[in-house]
């Protein structure tokens, strides 16, 4: 499990309730985000996991407040360093909230470094749009280069050009750049997709390292579950826009084989159906598997969703009360938030 010293007893840096981004469509209103909420505080990584289309990169556009046409955030709250964004306008948005309170490294971020600029114009690009057209570029120099060094990278890559970086090096550009301006919350989606393993290994050490050494904090999206327990302090699995379940590490993952919950406490490990199905999914070095799970169907339409739970339809624990009515976010144990009838009703049933 990752380490959680930096968190202390702060207040949440980042702060979302009831949020709801929905896509108006030519077909309907695609109800992408639908309720979700959560705290992050100050040094602590959240990882987000669920199917594709469960809506974990919309999450992540959310807290910039920066979604693609035609979405649109229609309520909720989203609180970063005390500032509300929901609501402000998009120069202000632009100007003292993306890359300066929030940034993103977006999924595929390796192929969105513009190819005619070096790496120095491109980061000035966004120091200009931040700093105002005024400002000296003599103080975005040591920035550059002091980012550059902690994502372990030569002074002299600030004057190359995309092309002429390894696929690694061009991810540890894009982190630098979200980085340079110093936020206080970084969303990184996918940010090892299409490395290979050796440098997906170096670029989760550099999250960890900059998690300890500049306290940050993160919103970690990924499908790789093995990836989210080395890096995330919590973890909130999303399900159909939805969040079916957030708890820490241990909470969502359980104890390793043969331990038991520290000081006797109550039993910890996946409570919602859907989360302990794709865990099952996934093979574990220390466990015997005879046969790998599978979830049933497939995710449910967002324009017309399903009436109760929404994982109901593919859920062997279903009865009538899950089909006709949408359970609450209930509290398992402190921290270990879930949406779920049999949950909340049996807490310790098919624990794994």
């Amino acid at each position: 499990m990752s380490d959680t010293t930096n968190r202390g007893s702060a207040g949440p840096v980042l702060s979302v309730r009831d949020l709801k981004l929905h896509y108006f469509t030519s077909k309907g209103v695609v109800r992408a985000l639908d309720g979700i909420s959560f705290d992050l505080r100050p040094g602590e990584t959240m990882g987000l996991v669920g199917e594709s289309g469960c809506g974990k990169t919309t999450t992540g556009v959310a807290l910039l407040n920066m979604p693609s046409p035609p979405g649109r955030i229609v309520s909720g709250s989203i609180r970063i360093d005390g500032t509300e964004i929901v609501g402000l306008p998009e120069r202000e948005l632009r100007k003292s909230v993306r890359w300066t309170k929030v940034s993103m490294v977006f999924q595929g971020a390796m192929n969105c470094l513009t190819p005619v600029y070096t790496i120095r114009q491109l980061m000035l690009e966004t120091y200009r749009e931040h700093a105002g057209p005024g400002a000296a570029e003599a103080a975005a120099e040591p920035l550059m280069r002091k980012y550059a060094s902690l994502v372990g990278l030569p002074a002299n890559v600030l004057d190359r050009y995309p092309h002429e970086l390894s696929g690694g090096m061009k991810q540890r550009v894009v982190i630098a750049m979200a980085l340079f301006l110093e936020p206080k919350v970084i969303v990184m989606d996918e940010p090892t997709t299409a490395l290979d393993v050796i440098v997906q290994a170096q670029i989760l050490n550099l999250v960890k390292e900059l998690k300890r050494d500049l306290g940050l904090s993160y919103i970690f999206i990924t499908h790789d579950l093995a990836t989210e327990a080395e890096i995330a302090d919590k973890i909130m699995v999303m399900y159909a826009g939805k969040m079916a379940e957030l708890g820490s590490s241990e909470d969502i993952f359980g104890p390793e084989p043969g331990g038991s919950p520290a000081g006797g406490g109550p039993r910890r490990g996946p409570a919602h159906p859907y989360t302990q199905k794709l865990l099952a999914s996934t093979p574990r070095l220390r466990a015997r598997v005879s046969e790998l799970a599978f979830i049933p169907g497939s995710p449910p339409d967002l324009v017309e969703p399903p009436a109760g739970c929404r994982f109901a339809p593919r859920c062997g624990f279903a009865k009538a009360r899950c089909r006709a009515s949408e359970p609450p976010v209930a509290e398992l144990a402190e921290g270990h938030l879930v949406a779920c009838w049999k949950a909340m009703e049996d807490p310790e049933y098919e624990r794994s």
